[in-house]
C-alpha cells in the first residue's frame, strides 16, 4: 500500500473520534498536507507531514506507518511521530488547568434526563467555543 486516504488514516490512528469527522475537518480546510489544504480522498504516504488544527490547537505530525483499520491507541502511536511544538503542548496545559470546580448535581436530582444531559452538553460546548449566551 503506497497511499491511504488522509481522513481514513487520520480516524484509524486517533486523531480523531470518526471518520465523518476527519472528513468534516479535511473538508473546511483543519488538515494540511505539506503547507496545502488536504480533501479527505488526498492521499497520505510514509514521511508526509500534516498540520491538523482541532479545537483551536495546531498539531503536527509525521507519518511513519499507514494504516486502514482503526486499532487502540498504543498500536496507533507506532503510526506516526508527534512533531508538535513544546510551545503547542503548553498552550493546551495552560488552557486545561485551572478550569474550575468538578460538576455537581443538587442531592436527590437523580441523574440527568436524556433530554437534560443533551442540554447539558449544548451549554458546555457553548461554554468551550465561546459563544454568548
Amino acid at each position: 500500500m503506497d497511499k491511504l486516504r488522509i481522513d481514513k488514516w487520520l480516524w484509524s490512528v486517533r486523531i480523531f473520534k470518526t471518520r465523518t469527522l476527519a472528513s468534516n475537518e479535511c473538508r473546511g480546510g483543519s488538515v494540511t498536507l505539506h503547507g496545502k489544504k488536504a480533501k479527505p480522498s488526498t492521499g497520505v504516504s510514509i514521511d508526509d507531514l500534516l498540520v491538523v488544527s482541532k479545537n483551536g490547537f495546531n498539531l503536527q505530525f509525521k507519518v511513519l506507518k499507514l494504516i486502514d483499520k482503526r486499532v487502540s491507541a498504543p498500536l496507533a502511536e507506532v503510526c506516526y511521530e508527534n512533531l508538535t511544538t513544546e510551545e503547542e503542548m503548553n498552550k493546551f496545559k495552560d488552557w486545561h488547568i485551572g478550569k474550575g470546580k468538578s460538576e455537581r448535581r443538587e442531592p436527590g436530582s437523580g441523574r440527568p434526563t436524556k433530554k437534560e444531559r443533551r442540554e447539558i452538553d449544548l451549554f458546555k460546548d457553548d461554554l468551550e467555543y465561546g459563544i454568548e449566551l
